[in-house]
């Protein structure tokens, strides 16, 4: 298992975690990468889900019940519930496994966890792949929701100023700059501390030691005290946030799912432009 002084190694599964377990009778791991990827070569027994795009940009209620319900029955098709060991992984320690594993704890599952350095770390190791795929059998899926851990536009507007609450963007400096607009508004959630998802990651595409991770938020003043709301587009990068803040202990996190592309393209909400501060 991967330490690295993480408070919550057991998060993160090394390449020889995954390969003495794989068999398992309970174990379900998943394979985030596009279909092309998957049928090249993945881990043998993965399950393939591209979770990419299944995104929410209206964090009302009912679009909310409504994406719940979506991603209960996708996680359904697949075989994969609420009892089973989850392992996500993609070709390095990326944002998609990480929105898998933010979402599936937010559904109430507590066994869920992802392949530090992802399939590269895998392939440097020396372990098998293969083409070989198995139609999963269904099984239904009774979300047990978390609700602390999901933040609306709501809450995110309520966090704004207060001094126990930190809003943390993950974009890239281009979005954050206004450089690069995906919304109907650049700019930014007032009071947002910018601090790009990639750098939770070392050269080979794995989480940072703890040590390095821990002085790169503090400096920020992110800090475990306070009640912490990622964003970035569409809540994957901000899932990478939450899943590397998790791994350092913090106990108050929430990744807000509609992200910038909610925030700005709801013009009554207020927005800051960085690049004039």
């Amino acid at each position: 298992m991967t330490d690295e002084g993480y408070a919550h190694p057991e998060l993160l599964w090394s390449p020889a975690d995954l390969q003495a377990r794989l068999g398992e009778a309970n174990l379900r791991v998943v394979d985030v990468r596009t279909g092309e990827e998957y049928a090249t070569g993945h881990v043998p027994g993965a399950i393939h889900f591209d979770l990419y795009g299944i995104s929410l940009n209206d964090t009302s209620p009912a679009p909310l019940e409504a994406f719940i319900w979506m991603w209960g029955y996708l996680l359904e098709v697949r075989g994969i519930g609420l009892e089973h060991t989850l392992v996500f992984y993609e070709e390095t320690s990326a944002f998609k496994a990480a929105r898998g594993f933010w979402f599936l704890e937010y559904l109430g599952h507590t066994d869920v966890h992802v392949l530090n350095g992802g399939l590269r770390a895998w392939r440097a190791a020396g372990l098998p792949l293969t083409q070989e795929a198995t139609p999963p059998k269904r099984k239904a899926v009774t979300p047990n929701r978390r609700p602390e851990l999901l933040a609306t536009y709501r809450d995110v507007l309520d966090a704004i100023g207060k001094p126990d609450k930190v809003i943390l963007d993950t974009r890239t400096d281009d979005e954050w700059n206004g450089k690069w607009i995906r919304a109907a508004r650049p700019g930014a959630v007032p009071g947002a501390v910018h601090l790009e998802w990639t750098n939770n990651l070392d050269a080979a595409g794995a989480f940072k030691p703890a040590a390095e991770l821990r002085a790169m938020y503090e400096a920020r003043g992110i800090t475990p005290d306070k009640e912490v709301i990622p964003y970035c587009q569409g809540g994957y990068r901000s899932a990478h946030a939450y899943l590397a803040l998790r791994l350092l202990g913090y106990p108050k996190l929430r990744n807000y799912l509609g992200s910038w592309k909610e925030w700005g393209d709801k013009t009554d909400l207020p927005i800051v432009e960085p690049w004039k501060e």
